[in-house]
């Protein structure tokens, strides 16, 4: 029986994986419990599963499954909740800016009857100023406009019970943002704080095209004021024409006014409303998007190969 699961997608972190092994065997070894590894391997073109393989090899508790090609972190740690067999689940990257030593205090928390612990960053030692401001930017305008509770500066470095775990597994949504499906499950969760370190070797797997995707896959997630705001700026620019519609008439009418003719103020006009038109229509179809990727039920991720 297998107490402690440990899921650590992969996406090119060959020169990390050797790494992360030796700081996490020793951890999992002072806790006490038995463990596995469950490495995802998510379409990486680097030696990460051969790797991966020749633990799994030299140990039957490193466990991994290959995907057919990248899927995406969220859709990787979503395999790894799948098909894990722990009563107790945590994840973490690769990448060593979370310290696998942070494992025995969250397990420990757990132990208390916390349902989830998740790791709540004091600071960041990110190089890119751009990609720090974003992130804080993030956090604190999801906080705001979402439906629920989406705690500040976290990402998806936790360690949960197999119920919240069970629960997950029927929450099969095609655009996941794991941890704010979490927070939405409610139970008795809690954190702990650290200081976030530089990524070990290696490139990031998040680009800002991946970034951008995560933060607005959260946003319309777990809210609904971009719709808002959208109809907002409707009612707003329709209330502008009717003016604009009222003073012409009554220039024209009452006045004798001759209207300004030219180029200038006609394309100002149709440019700002036909503007706001797009972003409103841009916005809806974002929601619709969502929606008929669902409807499909194609399956989150294929997997090629896995020792499970």
């Amino acid at each position: 029986m297998v107490e402690l699961s440990i899921i650590i997608p992969i996406y090119n972190e060959e020169l990390n994986i050797p790494t992360l092994v030796t700081r996490l065997r020793p951890v999992v070894e002072k806790i006490g419990l038995s463990y596995e590894l469950v490495f995802v391997n998510d379409g990486s073109r680097d030696a990460s599963i051969q790797l991966i393989k020749a633990l799994a090899k030299a140990d039957d508790r490193v466990r991994y499954i290959d995907f057919s090609r990248n899927f995406g972190h969220q859709i990787a740690v979503t395999a790894g909740v799948d098909l894990c067999k722990g009563n107790i689940i945590a994840i973490i990257d690769a990448d060593l800016q979370d310290p696998p030593e942070l494992i025995e205090e969250m397990i420990g928390l757990i132990k208390q009857g916390n349902e989830v612990v998740y790791a709540k960053r004091r600071s960041r030692k990110d190089k890119s100023i751009v990609k720090k401001t974003a992130y804080k930017t993030f956090y604190r305008l999801l906080a705001r406009i979402s439906n629920v509770d989406v705690p500040l500066d976290t990402g998806d470095f936790r360690v949960m019970t197999r119920k919240v775990a069970e629960v997950l597994k029927n929450m099969p949504e095609q655009h996941k943002f794991l941890r704010g499906q979490i927070a939405w499950l409610g139970f008795k969760q809690t954190f702990v704080e650290y200081d976030r370190d530089v990524r070990a070797a290696g490139e990031p797997g998040y680009t800002y095209k991946k970034l951008f995707q995560l933060a607005f896959d959260g946003i319309t997630g777990f809210s609904n004021v971009p719709l808002r705001i959208a109809t907002i700026m409707g009612f707003v620019v329709s209330g502008i024409s009717v003016l604009l519609i009222i003073y012409a008439l009554l220039s024209y009418f009452i006045f004798n006014n001759d209207l300004p003719k030219g180029w200038a103020s006609l394309m100002i006009a149709v440019s700002f409303i036909g503007g706001v038109q797009l972003i409103c229509l841009g916005i809806i179809g974002e929601y619709i998007s969502k929606l008929q990727t669902d409807i499909r039920k194609r399956p989150l991720y294929i997997i090629n190969e896995t020792n499970y």
